[in-house]
């Protein structure tokens, strides 16, 4: 269970949930699908926020938890910079679609990967010591969140069709890449002052509606659920490792996978009817078409585990919150 530590300060983020919110703007490339409506039909406004989902994301449920606001996204503090300095309240460095490692997003080049976000992290952390001197930045930052949710895309990629990478890697040399990419990225951090943070696993990601639509029977892909799970292991031997060897460094580990197990599982436990089909989509399963203006979407979202063919809804983002962080 994560809960909040009471000298806890600031928010500073490196995350990409598979719901994550991917708010950055990018410049000189084509609308990502996250700013197109339906995503944000429940959200305050009613309008697309860079979030794939009808609304909230867990990255924002998780700011209500530790009672912080959603950070504004790197990008948008750049381009709207204008007292030369980025706030002290945090900031949010996720990119939708990005992934561990660079070459994730090697069809459309439109996200920021987990390299690149630490890159940019390291610009907010010289900012902040030039703004309040290399002492009283270290505290903050020392006590600050570091919240980090990526990995799930980089699964897809392996499992994608026409993917040569299960050519070149076997799934656990894969993930023990993966891990190893992650682990030099906090490692760098560290050096920039990180010391506390909120580490997510991967989800059962075979087991998202894109996944099941590659299923005649419409089942999980086990396969890809077998990878996560082997990143997972892999993830949480190495943070163990990195708690002895990196001074000050504390985390939580969010078992994501365990929890989407048991909505899968026990569905009406958790308030889902349907946990299959997206909510937004076209196609079987709603997963063959993604969440575009030509999509359809459900009116009953609460029921549904997932948003589109990726995602989940709101509803379950904020039970997936709730559940690791209170145990409810």
């Amino acid at each position: 269970q994560f809960r909040r530590s009471p000298e806890s300060s600031g928010d500073v983020r490196v995350r990409r949930l598979a719901g994550g919110r991917g708010e950055q703007q990018l410049p000189r490339t084509l609308p990502r699908q996250s700013r197109l409506p339906h995503n944000g039909v429940d959200y305050a406004g009613h309008k697309p926020t860079g979030r794939f989902s009808n609304g909230k994301n867990a990255a924002d449920f998780l700011a209500e938890k530790v009672g912080v606001a959603s950070p504004s996204p790197y990008l948008s503090l750049v381009s709207n910079k204008s007292n030369g300095s980025f706030p002290t309240t945090g900031v949010s460095f996720a990119s939708g679609g990005a992934g561990i490692f660079n070459s994730t997003d090697k069809l459309f080049k439109q996200t920021i990967p987990l390299t690149k976000q630490v890159e940019y992290y390291s610009i907010v952390q010289k900012d902040l010591v030039n703004k309040i001197g290399s002492a009283a930045a270290q505290d903050h930052l020392s006590r600050s969140i570091f919240a980090i949710v990526i990995g799930s895309n980089d699964i897809f990629g392996y499992y994608q069709s026409g993917s040569d990478l299960p050519k070149k890697y076997t799934p656990q040399q894969y993930v023990d890449s993966m891990v190893l990419t992650v682990k030099d990225a906090l490692k760098k951090m560290h050096d920039f002052g990180a010391r506390k943070y909120v580490i997510a696993g991967i989800t059962a990601v075979g087991c998202c509606p894109s996944q099941r639509n590659r299923n005649a029977s419409g089942e999980c892909n086990e396969e890809a659920n077998y990878c996560s799970a082997k990143y997972n292991d892999g993830l949480r031997s190495m943070l163990r490792g990195l708690k002895s060897e990196l001074n000050g460094f504390a985390y939580t580990y969010l078992d994501i996978y365990s929890v989407f197990t048991r909505f899968i599982q026990s569905p009406s436990t958790y308030g889902f009817t349907e946990i299959k089909a997206a909510c937004c989509g076209l196609g079987n399963l709603k997963a063959q078409v993604p969440c575009v203006p030509v999509a359809t979407y459900c009116s009953n979202r609460p029921d549904h585990l997932f948003w589109d063919l990726y995602h989940p809804t709101e509803a379950a983002a904020g039970i997936v919150v709730n559940t690791l962080f209170d145990g409810s």
